[in-house]
């Protein structure tokens, strides 16, 4: 990974992530105001959601002794099949003898590869909805703007969100526990490091919320509440006429494709957490 060596520290921040876009509670260990912010891009901190790593600190204990990233991962995905019974729905809660809904399958890896094929369907509502829960950033486009709290496109949003968690297994708190790792493992191989350098293939810079143009190339803009980005800038060319760069903080990766086997479709797809960032728009 590279860090960031362009990050400008010299320079006041902009306004901090407006009230509309953030609630006021959430339910990790920095408000959404502080971990959506510009000053939280430049000087990040680790984020936590509360209690994940105190009650499953059995876990990341046995994971400390492995020293094979391909082994954690192995025994993190059998440590999530057990904790969550998702091979025994009915010790679960499914009732025994009934036809089982297919909302009883959906478990994390489902849902994040569900969001790579079409991050605007219902796994992608249920994973803007669980950052709105856990981080307090609301999402601000999901199949149409949601700016408009009363319309159609918003309605739609939350209708899908709350179908894709019905007859599901704790398919929350299973995001809770993929983020916890994904930021172990990412602490792990990179203990140094802060940042990682994505990017995303635009069309358009008008394409994204604009809070403020710092410089000819560079722009703060107010992101998502959920994205994807890319390690591999010639992957970025294939999706826009323009590359977005953006220096993210390794806090803010929700999960990426090497986490685990066959997570997500894309090659070196990052979902990163949102808010308001600091990026830099080039040509192909």
């Amino acid at each position: 990974m590279e860090t960031d060596r362009q990050i400008r520290h010299d320079e006041p921040p902009p306004p901090t992530l407006p009230p509309s876009a953030r609630q006021p509670i959430n339910r990790c260990n920095l408000p959404a105001v502080i971990l959506g912010s510009l000053s939280f891009q430049r000087h990040p901190v680790a984020l936590e959601i509360d209690g994940i790593r105190d009650l499953h600190a059995g876990l990341f204990r046995m994971l400390d002794g492995l020293p094979d990233a391909t082994e954690r991962a192995q025994r993190f995905m059998d440590y999530m099949t057990v904790w969550f019974l998702l091979e025994e729905p009915e010790e679960a809660g499914s009732m025994p003898g009934r036809k089982k809904p297919a909302r009883i399958k959906a478990n994390y890896r489902r849902l994040v590869r569900g969001w790579s094929f079409d991050s605007d369907g219902r796994e992608g509502a249920v994973l803007k909805r669980w950052v709105e829960s856990r981080f307090g950033l609301l999402a601000r486009h999901h199949a149409g703007s949601l700016l408009e709290r009363g319309g159609e496109c918003y309605q739609r949003y939350l209708y899908e969100g709350s179908r894709g968690l019905y007859a599901t297994n704790a398919l929350e708190s299973q995001l809770d526990l993929l983020y916890a790792y994904c930021q172990y493992e990412l602490a792990r191989a990179h203990p140094e490091q802060s940042h990682v350098r994505l990017y995303r293939g635009i069309n358009r810079i008008d394409e994204h919320e604009i809070l403020e143009r710092a410089e000819r190339s560079r722009y703060r803009v107010l992101l998502n509440n959920l994205n994807s980005f890319t390690r591999e800038r010639e992957r970025a060319d294939e999706f826009g006429d323009y590359i977005l760069e953006v220096e993210v903080p390794l806090a803010k990766v929700f999960c990426y494709n090497q986490l685990l086997p066959g997570l997500l479709r894309g090659e070196d797809e990052y979902v990163v957490i949102g808010g308001v960032y600091e990026v830099r728009i080039s040509t192909l």
